[in-house]
């Protein structure tokens, strides 16, 4: 009999729990109804709200679970990971849905640079799960590529993004020289984060189809978000993305931990969103009070999990959006 792509997500998330606990993590549950379900920009939560009593309580559903994670390393664990759902309000597209399964790892006292040694792991250790499970897998033959942000707009634009660090310098080289993309409206519309996905999705997405497996890291400064800067060169942070042939399956933090640090770029995205999106959520006092604790020097990372068995399957890209 077939083998259905729902039975080949559970052996999935079976060779998820197996890698962990091999390693001494512990399995934990982070709610999924909290006072802030995240401050990213341009990620936009559900909101809970009561039939019966037909109101809206100030509460959501959360789009991560990192704020919870990191309550528990502030609480003294050291190696955790979750795997449930999480909700974003969003059209349903080949790699988007409103709920899909994430997983979430976080380890105290190391360097993001343990996660990446972590993610090439598992990564290597749920294919041969799902081979020994009878699951048809892409052969791997050690495509794993590294490579820094840098580094890739070299090779793909043979431009070096961090000398670019100036928006109206960024803005008029892809007026004059990237003719897919059309810039409407004032160069004073677009900050210099827009100016790079701009070409990131128009430009080097397209190429990086060719990787089985590509790691990048040393994002530019003002992709740094929950991130630390890399002290020998401020103009990169310290977080990584993994790519399989184009489709972005996590996202990794080296953690900030600086109270000061974290509130001004929450009040500088708060006061984004409400210009963009026209509301604003909950201030993350819960949060905020944790780094005023005492944070540990921590790593964490965030992974669909659909995306990945995608990736290690060749399943296509839409199959769990029937």
């Amino acid at each position: 009999m077939k083998m259905t792509n729902k039975i080949k997500l559970f052996h999935l998330q079976q060779a998820i729990r197996n890698f962990f606990n091999k390693d001494g993590f512990m399995d934990v549950l982070t709610p999924p109804i909290v006072e802030n379900p995240g401050m990213e920009v341009h990620i936009h939560p559900f909101a809970i709200h009561s039939v019966h009593q037909n109101i809206t309580h100030d509460l959501f559903l959360h789009t991560s679970p990192e704020f919870h994670m990191k309550e528990l390393l502030q609480e003294g664990l050291e190696k955790v990971f979750t795997m449930s759902y999480c909700f974003r309000d969003e059209p349903n597209s080949s790699t988007h849905r409103k709920q899909f399964i994430m997983l979430e790892w976080y380890r105290a006292n190391e360097n993001y640079k343990k996660i990446m040694e972590d993610t090439i792991d598992l990564y290597r250790f749920c294919h041969e799960y799902l081979k020994s499970k009878g699951v048809r897998v892409i052969e791997l033959n050690d495509k794993i590529k590294k490579a820094t942000v840098q580094e890739i707009f070299l090779e793909v634009l043979n431009i070096d993004i961090l000398e670019l660090m100036d928006r109206n310098e960024l803005y008029h080289l892809i007026d004059k020289k990237f003719s897919k993309i059309s810039l409407s409206g004032n160069k004073e519309d677009y900050a210099w984060d827009d100016l790079f996905f701009l070409l990131m999705y128009n430009y080097i997405e397209p190429e990086m189809e060719k990787y089985e497996f590509l790691m990048l890291y040393e994002f530019p400064a003002p992709l740094r978000a929950l991130s630390t800067i890399k002290e020998d060169d401020s103009r990169v942070c310290e977080r990584f993305e993994v790519y399989c042939r184009g489709i972005e399956i996590c996202n990794c933090f080296n953690e900030l931990t600086d109270l000061n640090e974290q509130t001004l770029r929450f009040e500088k995205d708060a006061a984004l969103k409400q210009d963009l999106y026209k509301y604003n959520l909950p201030w993350p006092k819960r949060f905020l009070k944790q780094l005023e604790n005492g944070l540990p020097r921590s790593a964490g990372i965030a992974l669909g999990v659909e995306r990945l068995l995608m990736s290690l399957t060749g399943m296509e890209e839409d199959a769990f959006f029937d």
